[in-house]
């Protein structure tokens, strides 16, 4: 019997795609931090920090604004360990 491997982030093209497409943003500010930071970091990131980007996109652009900028910290179910972890990267991007 044979174990199904989910395939990672970065081997994946379509995923990695993906995630650059849900970058985009309304507000102009997000779009160009995360534009900058992919284009820095996008092949380096790990399974992880995908996992805690994506869930920063799902948030609103105001609410991702707030966090980016350090005006908020993560509620709910972004208060993770692992998105702490990139936001600090973001903040810095």
């Amino acid at each position: 019997m044979s174990k199904l491997v989910e395939e990672s982030h970065q081997s994946d093209p379509v995923k990695r795609a993906r995630l650059r497409w849900r970058a985009r943003r309304g507000l102009l500010e997000n779009d160009l931090i995360l534009t900058r930071f992919l284009d820095a970091n996008e092949e380096i990131l790990t399974d992880e920090e995908v996992d805690a980007f994506s869930r920063l996109m799902e948030l609103s652009d105001n609410i991702l604004m707030d966090l980016i900028m350090a005006k908020k910290e993560p509620e709910g179910e972004v208060d993770l360990p692992h998105v702490h972890a990139l936001l600090t990267r973001l903040r810095v991007a």
